[in-house]
């Protein structure tokens, strides 16, 4: 099995090297990483300039990009290889609910899937990589079940793993995104030429964290694995959005 590695932290990142060596048990790894941290980077590709590619002295490649940038390349040139499955984390911090929109870490995986191959998104709920091993097993788990399916249509899943010992752990379960309030209010501060400069504010709490969800799998102990799909249409408004627009 060839796997292509990536995620949103950098290179660097103790995250990336535990499932670098996790996933090694499975197959062929290859690192592609973004060279700083890229966190709520999204689907972002770099049009505006040259990607530069690196090789660290442990054989990882990095970009001076996006983690999109990064899969994107890989598969479509960098690599003389395909790969099999494309794999992105193990992200500092959770990924849950509408944080996957903003996510590089889903992001690098969706790219990976946008090319046919099936991804996985891997995140350790709460940062610090206090017992990034578990999130570590069960991504191997999760990938090993994911290659049983070789062949069939690509899927693409976002993996979240509560900090806690292995043994600990109550199980995956499969859930849907819950919902987030909205993020915390700008925090405004002054330059020091005086000038007011703003700084995004935290993500807020859970809005939607009902049985089902991948928040309340996590506060009920268990990692929590999310099947994703790509497709923006709101299918129940077409129809009625032709009869709105039909003397257009």
């Amino acid at each position: 099995m060839r796997i292509l590695l990536a995620n949103d932290d950098g290179y660097l990142a103790p995250g990336l090297h535990a499932l670098y060596a996790g996933l090694r048990r499975l197959g062929e790894v290859t690192v592609v990483a973004p060279e700083q941290n890229a966190s709520a980077a999204s689907n972002a590709l770099t049009l505006s300039r040259p990607l530069s590619v690196f090789r660290a002295d442990n054989g990882f490649l990095y970009v001076n990009g996006t983690p999109s940038d990064c899969v994107h390349i890989a598969l479509t040139g960098l690599l003389d290889f395909r790969p099999d499955l494309v794999v992105s984390g193990v992200n500092n911090g959770a990924n849950l609910g509408d944080d996957t929109i903003y996510s590089g870490t889903v992001a690098a995986a969706t790219e990976g899937f946008l090319f046919g191959l099936p991804a996985l998104a891997v995140s350790l709920v709460h940062k610090g990589w206090e017992h990034v091993d578990t999130a570590v097993e069960v991504a191997v788990r999760v990938v090993e079940r994911m290659m049983r399916e070789a062949g069939s249509p690509a899927v693409l899943y976002n993996l979240n793993v509560p900090n806690l010992p292995h043994a600990q752990l109550r199980g995956v379960q499969v859930a849907r995104l819950g919902k987030r309030h909205p993020s915390q209010p700008v925090v405004m501060q002054r330059n020091p030429r005086n000038e007011p400069v703003y700084w995004i504010g935290s993500a807020g709490d859970a809005l939607d964290d009902q049985p089902g969800t991948d928040f309340h799998a996590i506060a009920q102990g268990f990692a929590a694995l999310t099947p994703l799909q790509l497709d923006l249409t709101h299918h129940r408004l077409l129809e009625s959005s032709r009869e709105r627009f039909a003397d257009l």
